[in-house]
């Protein structure tokens, strides 16, 4: 083949670009434009013509999946590249990427570079074989080494990207990601489809699509079972049947004279799904992303509102038990209060004081710390505020108040800091005087005593019923929203409600509550075995290396 009309045919591509190999194919790495958005990374090639029309594609996979070596492929389709121009580009960093064989892929995933969501943009191109341009987003591997609380803030910065002034508004398809050989959805997999699809309104529903890897063209019965075994929800043809792409991942593998038929066989295996997904793109209406924002609104202002209302029930109780000691004492000792009013009782007094939590800057971008009221002295917003530097861009302020405190108290009245307010008890001591100032003042005796003891109760206990009302409908607006109600984040918080409207005999909520986590439970279980594995891998690894060392 003629390189020279190779070269001369993608000249003003190749001078923007590092070779990496000269071999067959020539292998070269884009220059890209990169730029820092928040939290988020974007790579474009090329400049966006705004009158020319943008598809944009989010994709999700586990590592090893292909996701990198995909994106590649979409780039160089868009570019018009053929098997026989024995060129390839490739838009994915090497040092950040999956990789580009699954065992590069597992090794580069757990680089601390593949933490951000990478948003990357294909202008310029529009005409070769696409009519419009392409915007792709790459979402870091789920449930890598860094464990769950790397999922949520995975989550948040998804969240950060579609409320960005400059951020991504709509969506034309989520790419599911996987092998063809997959038989079975792993508990990786399944916990990596169903933490991205909860972020999600149930009208994206439609835009969901199979993106199944490593494949030779024939119809992949194995991942067509695992997709149905696991009831995803996806978008579905005629037949009711997911509807998918094939792709294989070989198009930079170097050609010998032995595979080079082969090797060309796979590039039109792929070549044919990238026609039939464009396709796909073509005729799919942008999906606005207002619910998803709305969800993942929601989703945090949940978990603020369950963790605040944990704190306050624990007082509640707390008090509770406070009152429930003054009047067993009271009783005990009836006789010798008649006779002395400086007759002190000890009994354990409720009460809230400020701990220090670990935080701080993290990764130079987050500020982990805890968003607190000095008004109603409850923690409004912990754990989990990572992404607002301040009160008034944390997602429990609304219009200007919070959503999570007693009083919904203003902005103004919020901190952010290193300490959170913690419920305690101490022991003290109180005459029967003492006693009846605290409670209203008023009492002359006893028994006035005890029957404001008994208001007071009564006064609690509706007070923790419109806080677990309160979160109940917090719980089922989020299940009107949401495609997957029920991820590993809220699972717990369940349980709470649940355990807390059978104490006070709801059965109606409580057997609604139950209904909602028994329909999501194997995303818990799967979660649970999956991360149970990584433990255990650990641990041998551990076990393996300590016993070399001796």
């Amino acid at each position: 083949m003629d390189m020279s009309n190779v070269s001369s045919k993608y000249n003003d591509i190749i001078t923007k670009s590092l070779l990496i190999s000269s071999g067959s194919p020539a292998v070269y790495q884009l220059t890209t434009q990169k730029e820092k958005f928040g939290t988020l990374t974007r790579k474009s090639v090329g400049e966006r013509n705004l009158n020319q029309t943008n598809k944009t594609v989010l994709l999700v996979g586990e590592t090893g999946a292909g996701k990198s070596t995909l994106i590649n492929a979409l780039f160089n389709y868009a570019m018009g590249v053929k098997f026989e121009d024995n060129i390839w580009f490739e838009i994915v960093e090497r040092s950040q990427s999956e990789g580009q064989t699954d065992e590069d892929e597992e090794e580069g995933q757990c680089d601390s570079q593949t933490s951000d969501v990478i948003v990357y943009q294909i202008f310029g191109f529009e005409g070769k074989t696409l009519p419009f341009s392409l915007t792709v987003i790459d979402t870091p591997g789920y449930g890598d080494t860094r464990g769950i609380e790397h999922d949520v803030v995975i989550s948040q910065r998804l969240f950060d990207l579609f409320r960005s002034e400059d951020g991504v508004h709509e969506l034309d398809a989520v790419g599911l990601v996987l092998k063809a050989s997959e038989n079975r959805l792993s508990d990786r997999l399944k916990y990596v489809f169903d933490s991205v699809k909860s972020l999600f309104g149930k009208d994206i529903e439609k835009k969901i699509v199979a993106l199944i890897t490593n494949s030779n063209g024939i119809t992949p019965q194995d991942a067509l079972k695992a997709l149905k075994v696991a009831s995803i929800k996806c978008a579905r043809n005629e037949s009711e049947q997911p509807i998918y792409f094939l792709f294989d991942n070989c198009q930079n593998k170097q050609r010998t004279e032995e595979d080079e038929l082969a090797l060309e066989y796979t590039w039109k295996v792929t070549e044919r799904g990238m026609a039939r997904f464009t396709d796909f793109l073509k005729r799919s209406t942008p999906q606005m992303l207002i619910t998803t924002v709305e969800v993942l609104r929601a989703r945090i202002r949940l978990t603020a509102c369950i963790n605040n209302l944990q704190d306050r029930i624990q007082l509640i109780e707390l008090k509770h038990n406070e009152i429930q000691q003054t009047e067993d004492i009271l009783e005990k000792y009836e006789l010798q209060m008649k006779y002395n009013k400086n007759f002190t009782i000890e009994y354990d007094e409720a009460y809230k004081e400020k701990e220090t939590i670990k935080g701080g800057k993290w990764l130079w971008i987050f500020y982990a710390a805890a968003v607190t009221c000095n008004v109603c002295e409850e923690n409004c917003h912990y754990p989990g505020c990572t992404m607002a530097w301040s009160p008034k861009s944390c997602e429990v302020m609304k219009r200007g108040h919070c959503t999570s405190c007693t009083r919904k108290c203003p902005v103004t009245d919020h901190v952010k800091e290193l300490w959170i307010y913690v419920n305690k008890t101490r022991k003290v001591k109180k005459t029967l005087v003492e006693l009846m100032q605290k409670y209203e003042g008023k009492q002359k005796e006893r028994k006035d005593l005890l029957s404001s003891l008994k208001t007071v109760k009564e006064k609690l206990h509706k007070e923790k019923n419109v806080l677990l009302d309160e979160a109940y409908q917090h719980v089922i607006r989020l299940e009107q929203i949401a495609l997957n109600v029920n991820s590993l984040s809220t699972h717990v918080h369940l349980d709470f409600l649940i355990e807390k409207m059978k104490e006070r005999g709801d059965k109606e909520k409580w057997k609604q509550l139950e209904g909602m986590k028994n329909r999501e439970d194997e995303l818990f279980t799967a979660a649970l075995r999956y991360m149970y594995g990584k433990l255990k891998a650990v641990k041998d690894a551990m076990k393996y290396v300590n016993q070399s060392a001796v």
